[in-house]
């Protein structure tokens, strides 16, 4: 869920700033496991070739090398055929006269023996040329190179050109967010030393990303259904009365949220929105009902009071009973499986749908008792400013 690079130039210090974060981090509430990468746990042979040592014999440090590899790792000198099968040969020492560094820096390197040629003893000494079939002088390895075990890093992870280590950190229990940001309470006091820095990963980085968006997403959505209703309803006060029902319904959201134990992500955000479209969609046919009630009334030359204003939004709101009870039994029936859901992705969509569930009840309550309300005292103040105007 949220993991820590560590970036710098050199292995030791990342690991030594690794093993202190995780020191810092533990007994953390909600956390889980607290894992710092040891970068320097591998162990490796080392042979470090004498290079006037090996100046003395005559020899190059290839050849060196060269015995060194097919002795300890092994050469394929050839291929055996067999059929239609392919086998390579291999040629190095047994395991028992290469088992470990002393009986290694035993490992007999060949150097022929010419005229002029250095002895083992460092005296030079003029001997006849060897025969066409060639003398050999063996040399054992440990006079040419130093052969030690070292410890070095079993794996280099490098970003941005510097190298890196990684510090895993597991909990439950919490929303991400909240933990990250104690997270990093605790290691801001530890000191960073120049040239390295320290960046949280994760889900921790696809979520700041996503936050980014939605700080544009979230904004822009509110002002694309804001001039959808203004060219429907052509009222800033009709436009304003159908949003009222954004901020109501996501009461019931929260609340199921809070019921539910959800934390808020990315996947409830989405379903708040998906909410604020229902809302806007079920919030204008609301009014539509009520203004073609009024309108009715006033052709028919029955609104003549207020009591009579009264009883063509009473009317509209009751004809509007059937079909909004509908919309959310229908919406219910839809919605209500997914919180029960199992398998890949069910979490997901759980939180999308939990949003929904609990905003479509409150948005009902709003739209069937509210908006009549403020519809009223919307058409209230314009019927007394008419009947002003009229005396």
């Amino acid at each position: 869920p949220v993991g820590i690079k560590v970036m710098g130039p050199r292995l030791e210090e990342l690991e030594r700033l690794g093993t202190e974060i995780e020191a810092r981090l533990g007994g953390m509430s909600g956390l889980r496991s607290v894992y710092a990468e040891r970068v320097t746990t591998g162990y490796f042979l080392d042979c470090n070739i004498r290079r006037e040592e090996v100046a003395r014999y005559g020899l190059s440090v290839d050849e060196v090398q060269e015995v060194i590899q097919s002795a300890i790792g092994g050469m394929n000198l050839t291929v055996t055929v067999e059929g239609r099968e392919r086998y390579p040969v291999n040629v190095r020492y047994a395991r028992e006269l290469r088992g470990d560094v002393e009986q290694l820096k035993r490992v007999l390197v060949p150097v022929p023996v010419t005229m002029g040629a250095v002895t083992p003893g460092g005296m030079s000494s003029v001997q006849p040329a060897p025969p066409p079939t060639g003398e050999l002088l063996q040399i054992p390895l440990g006079a040419l190179a130093d052969i030690q075990i070292v410890k070095g890093p079993p794996m280099i992870k490098s970003e941005a050109g510097l190298l890196a280590s990684y510090v895993y950190i597991d909990f439950s229990g919490r929303d991400v967010g909240g933990f990250v940001d104690e997270a990093k309470q605790r290691v801001g006091s530890l000191k960073i030393p120049e040239g390295y820095r320290l960046e949280w990963s994760g889900e921790y980085e696809h979520l700041v990303k996503t936050h980014e968006r939605l700080k544009l997403v979230i904004p822009l959505t509110l002002l694309v259904i804001f001039v959808l209703i203004y060219l429907n309803t052509k009222s800033v006060v009709k436009t304003a009365i159908v949003l009222l029902a954004v901020p109501f319904s996501l009461v019931g959201s929260f609340w199921l949220l809070y019921l539910l134990g959800y934390n808020m992500s990315i996947a409830v955000w989405v379903g708040i929105i998906a909410l604020a479209g229902i809302d806007a969609e079920t919030g204008v046919v609301m009014l539509l009902y009520l203004d073609l009630a009024r309108d009715k009334w006033q052709k028919a030359g029955r609104l003549q009071s207020l009591d009579d204003l009264k009883e063509a939004i009473m009317y509209g709101s009751v004809k509007r009973i059937r079909p909004k009870l509908m919309l959310v039994c229908t919406m219910l029936l839809g919605l209500v499986p997914i919180m029960f859901s199992t398998g890949t992705g069910a979490d997901v969509m759980k939180r999308i749908a939990a949003p929904m569930v609990g905003g479509i009840g409150t948005s009902a309550i709003l739209e069937l008792l509210i908006y009549p309300a403020i519809y009223l005292l919307w058409k209230q103040r314009d019927f007394k400013k008419a009947v002003d105007v009229v005396r």
